[in-house]
């Protein structure tokens, strides 16, 4: 005990030595310095899940075994997990893994054969299966998938669903949704529009979906310039079912990725193209020649796309192409004359922005007699549209009925009137900004148009005024149910006279920004109309009153079922009491920037027969919080409510209204 009592240090405590061959390892009877996270005292043992090097004055956690490993072992390991979830629950443990699996091909993945078999007899069934028949299997057996609310599939169209936008738009997720969906049959449509800046989409998303979701039949693609040939490639290599396929500002894409499409999808029905500089003439001639069920084609602003291209598209093609559109391309005469040779299956045409096309052209193309099947065509700033183009395509477009033309600077009177008359099925026309036609074309067209047409549009046209005509324009128009005049300065009382005369059937009634037409202009027109008013837009007329707005109430409140009266200033309550009394089927009105008041409010509300969906009042500054109870009746049957602006109703009372009509959308 002496020995005890007098040591001070300087000898050993036992007699063998110290107790640590290493003196570094002394440092576990000390006090932890600042530089230590964890303390371990010595006489508990430590809980430690991996093994400590230690050293110096710190010890370092190694990695666990497995994450030793190359990526070529667990490559190994992975291939032989199928199961959906022993994938997924893998996946979530690191993202090196999430890689690792997803790139693993379906033709890589180890099935063992015999009565061992990984694969059981029902995941083989439900494999085969679509993604309807999962659903309702699994919803039998009360199994519900374990997803967040953000990342549940939709099932669109028979097949799964799915939209990243933005910053949602990354490798991770998109990795994520492949393994996910891919022991459901994998994704049947996947849209990614946008890119996040810092982690967005590259190749590697693109062919986690190659590789899991073989099924893919509709892919769109809008602005990820991270997305090469490389991605599209293994797209064409692992979906060879794909129908539909969209790249809009693809910058590294180009006519590679185009060319494997081409030969490795024969399903392709539908194919957008838009901002791609870097696709050429060369893939649309593989597409046109490799794809027999291409039925539409949209080509917006791609540089290098020429007169080769869509010809030999058209040339390969043209026996089953339906819907075309060409936008802002380096094209001529000669593709609208392939167009005309070889568009016997055209039915839907779309000619936008082509400055280098002349008068030539749209001959040709009208001559050729190849365009029997045509049934719409949209001309929109295109130069070398004129009236002897326009006249040939009417007569090599024998079953054409809708037409829309768009500023078309040099198409004159004589070229509507002689399309009007050749033009035997035209049904539709819409002209926009066409300024040089002026009131004697417009109803030239009307009355030439062989009793067949229905629909007349006319917008921004400002070369249209008031004249006086003789009695040469009496025929009428019976066929004529849809009339719309918008922002056309010169078009008054005048016109509208001639429209009584001519069209005494008119349905649907749009006269938009028309500040020249009156009550005494358009009377004649409303009580002309024999088979009664069902849809009537007078916005933006500024002149109008409660005289022709009550006669639209009194004489058509049978059939009306639609009445904007947006911006007319001068309508009051008389209007609304007018409505509440005659109007049965009304569902939509809107008197936005007018002068009624509480009483009209109140004159709706108790009209028994109204049953009113979506209401406007916007900008109304007469409407108070008196309004506030009939507004609630009105709630009842409401599936929309506008009150902007109603600066005369407190903030307090709008959202107690609110409130109050949860069933309806209210915009305060």
């Amino acid at each position: 005990m002496s020995e005890v009592f007098d040591f001070i240090g300087n000898k050993d405590f036992f007699p063998g030595g110290s107790i640590y061959p290493n003196a570094n390892d002394s440092i576990l009877f000390l006090s932890p310095g600042r530089h230590l996270d964890v303390y371990f005292p010595p006489s508990k043992r430590s809980r430690v899940n991996a093994p400590y090097v230690f050293g110096g004055e710190r010890f370092e956690q190694k990695q666990p075994s497995i994450e030793v490993l190359p990526d070529e072992c667990l490559f190994e390991v992975f291939r032989r997990i199928y199961g959906g979830k022993e994938k997924s629950a893998c996946a979530c443990v690191s993202r090196r893994w999430l890689r690792l699996l997803s790139s693993i091909r379906s033709d890589e993945i180890c099935i063992k054969e015999g009565p061992k078999s990984l694969e059981s007899e029902e995941s083989k069934m439900m494999r085969s299966m679509d993604c309807t028949q999962q659903a309702e299997i699994a919803n039998s057996k009360g199994i519900k998938p374990d997803l967040e609310a953000e990342d549940l599939d939709i099932v669109e169209d028979g097949y799964l669903s799915r939209c990243l936008e933005g910053k949602k738009a990354t490798d991770v997720r998109l990795a994520a949704i492949a393994l996910g969906t891919g022991g459901r049959g994998g994704l049947g449509k996947l849209s990614i529009r946008g890119s996040n800046s810092s982690c967005g989409v590259t190749d590697f998303g693109i062919k986690a979906i190659a590789y899991n979701c073989t099924s893919l039949k509709v892919l769109s693609l809008w602005n990820t310039p991270a997305i090469s040939d490389d991605g599209l490639i293994e797209i064409a290599s692992g979906c060879h079912q794909l129908e539909k396929l969209d790249i809009s500002h693809c910058t590294a894409v180009s006519d590679k990725a185009l060319l494997s499409i081409a030969k490795n999808c024969p399903n392709l029905t539908s194919l957008t193209i838009e901002s791609c500089p870097n696709i050429e003439n060369g893939s649309l001639e593989a597409v046109g020649r490799c794809c027999p069920s291409l039925k539409s084609v949209t080509i917006k602003n791609c540089s290098l796309v020429g007169d080769h291209g869509i010809a030999s598209l058209f040339s390969k093609a043209g026996n089953v192409l339906a819907k075309v559109r060409l936008e802002a391309l380096n094209i001529s005469d000669v593709s609208l004359a392939a167009i005309g040779q070889y568009g016997n299956a055209l039915t839907d045409l779309a000619l936008i922005g082509l400055q280098n096309v002349n008068e030539r052209g749209f001959w040709v193309m009208g001559n050729c007699k190849g365009l029997s099947n045509l049934r719409s065509i949209l001309v929109t700033a295109c130069q070398g549209l004129t009236d002897i183009g326009l006249e040939a395509v009417g007569k090599g477009s024998p079953n054409l009925k809708r037409v829309c033309l768009k500023k078309c600077a040099f198409l004159s009177d004589n070229g509507l009137v002689s399309f009007a008359k050749v033009a035997a099925s035209l049904e539709i026309i819409q002209l926009d900004e066409c300024h040089r036609i002026t009131q004697s074309g417009f109803f030239g067209m009307t009355v030439n148009s062989g009793g067949k047409l229905k629909a007349l549009a006319l917008a921004n046209c400002f070369g249209i005024k008031d004249l006086v005509f003789g009695s040469h324009f009496m025929a009428l128009c019976p066929s004529l149910q849809t009339l719309s005049v918008r922002n056309c300065p010169g078009f008054g009382n005048g016109s509208l006279s001639m429209l009584a005369k001519l069209c005494p059937n008119v349905m649907h009634l749009e006269l938009c920004a028309l500040g020249g037409i009156t009550d005494e202009g358009l009377l004649p027109l409303v009580e002309s109309a024999e088979a009664g008013l069902v849809k009537v837009n007078l916005s933006g007329c500024v002149n109008l009153t409660d005289k022709v707005a009550s006669a639209i109430a009194k004489l058509h409140g049978g059939t009306l079922e639609e009445l904007n009266l947006d911006g007319c200033k001068c309508i009051t309550d008389v209007t609304l009491l007018a409505i509440a009394e005659h109007c049965l089927l009304l569902s939509e009105l809107d008197v936005s920037k007018s002068r009624i008041t509480d009483l009209g409010i109140s004159a709706l509300a108790d009209a028994v027969q109204l049953s009113l969906q979506i209401l406007s009042l916007s900008g109304c500054y007469l409407v108070s919080n008196r309004s506030l109870l009939a507004l609630e009746k009105l709630g009842q049957t409401l599936m929309g409510l506008n009150l902007q602006h109603c600066h005369a109703i407190r903030t307090g009372a709008l959202n107690l209204l609110t409130e109050r009509l949860w069933r309806c959308d209210t915009l305060c």
